[in-house]
């Protein structure tokens, strides 16, 4: 109290008495710290409990560093094996977790193992704990786990994932290494087709640039797996062709003295203390190979041109596909074989990657390819005519585009 009985003001850190103002904003923020540190010391205690009642807790969680210092007897199965034939099997699986929704004492999962997917089921029961399927819906997206499950048959098909007929009931449920909370991209979104509803309306898409700026994750979508092994498969199926038909497969240099086609698109680089090129073609080494009899050989390798464009019609760099074969009388021998190389590509493709090339048409929709077995053979007039007779306007001569 002071000398008149008025009740003294409390002193802040400058010496100064506070005001009624800040002494309030003072007061409020230590009931609210207060209420904060209630909060937590209860969930602390929450947490606590929870852990000593939980029962499955040594069935999820994170998993330690692998160091290599033990002999893990369990084997991992691949998600595309996973058919209603497994059902009632307990299996081992390592994949990412695409998605995932948690409702009540549940959650539902989707895991991703390159362009196959499959619905996982965390659910409280027996095995299953309310912390487990917590710790379920908390997992990051894209983040790789273990999980040991039983394969069930499902009584309506799954359409969000490749894997329609059963779903994994998960029992163990580990983190081998999480994602980052935020992703640069979602993998749903880079794998949504570009369409719009009745109402005019699109999903989220991701623009090329963020898709290139973060290609290791955009590579990760099931539609870019499936490409690269379409890719794959043309190569090999090239190869098989050709090797069918008594073909050599050759390697050719690409760091040549000279330019391999002439012109100025070309790239220079420099090699020790001279300067060399990159190749454009394998032309001359596919010509010295016939030239020294072996006949019919081919190469599929890296192409380099320096061609400073725009269009969609030039790369600075590609893969080749390249053929040369000499032929005894007449050049259709050549069109002949390279007709059969193409129809065993197109019929192996069709065949062997049919999966591959579904999972591209849910993003891609695009027509089947139609092919002719045995191939077929135009002259140049004859197809000029069916160009003509189609509203296409060109000379006898003219080049096709």
């Amino acid at each position: 109290m002071s000398a008149d009985g008025q009740a003294e003001m409390p002193l802040g850190p400058d010496g100064q008495p506070i005001s009624k103002k800040a002494l309030k904003k003072q007061q409020k923020e230590a009931e609210k710290a207060a209420k904060k540190a209630e909060k937590a010391a209860k969930q602390a205690a929450e947490a606590e409990a929870t852990e000593e009642d939980d029962f499955a807790k040594d069935r999820y969680g994170i998993a330690p560093l692998i160091q290599s210092k033990t002999v893990v007897d369990r084997t991992l199965v691949k998600l595309q094996t996973l058919v209603e034939e497994k059902d009632g099997e307990t299996v081992w699986v390592r994949a990412r977790l695409h998605t995932s929704r948690s409702k009540g004492k549940q959650c539902f999962i989707v895991l991703r193992q390159q362009q196959f997917t499959i619905q996982g089921l965390v659910a409280v029961g027996d095995i299953v704990s309310k912390g487990m399927v917590k710790f379920a819906a908390n997992i990051t997206k894209e983040s790789i786990v273990d999980i040991e499950g039983v394969v069930r048959k499902v009584t309506q098909k799954v359409e969000g994932c490749s894997q329609q007929d059963v779903e994994l009931h998960v029992q163990q449920l580990f983190v081998i290494s999480a994602a980052e909370a935020r992703l640069p991209l979602q993998i749903e979104d880079a794998s949504r087709p570009v369409t719009e509803d009745e109402d005019g309306n699109q999903g989220p898409t991701v623009n090329q640039d963020t898709r290139l700026d973060n290609r290791i994750i955009d590579l990760r979508t099931t539609t870019n797996q499936a490409i690269f092994r379409v890719e794959g498969g043309v190569c090999e199926l090239f190869r098989e062709a050709l090797r069918a038909q008594q073909f050599t497969e050759i390697h050719t240099p690409k760091i040549i003295a000279g330019a391999s086609e002439g012109g100025a698109n070309v790239f220079h680089v420099s090699y020790f203390k001279t300067k060399a090129c990159l190749a454009q073609s394998p032309q001359l080494y596919k010509q010295m190979a016939i030239c020294a009899d072996f006949d019919r050989v081919f190469t599929i390798g890296g192409v380099f041109r320096a061609e400073d464009s725009n269009t969609h019609r030039h790369l600075t760099e590609f893969v080749g596909l390249d053929v040369e074969m000499a032929f005894n009388y007449h050049y259709h021998e050549v069109v002949m074989v390279i007709g059969r190389m193409f129809n065993h590509i197109f019929e192996g493709l069709s065949k062997r990657y049919a999966t591959e090339i579904k999972t591209i048409g849910k993003q891609f929709p695009a027509e089947p390819f139609k092919f002719l077995d045995p191939p077929l053979m135009l002259n140049y007039s004859e197809g000029v005519k069916m160009l003509r007779e189609n509203g296409v306007e060109m000379g006898d001569e003219d080049d096709l585009r």
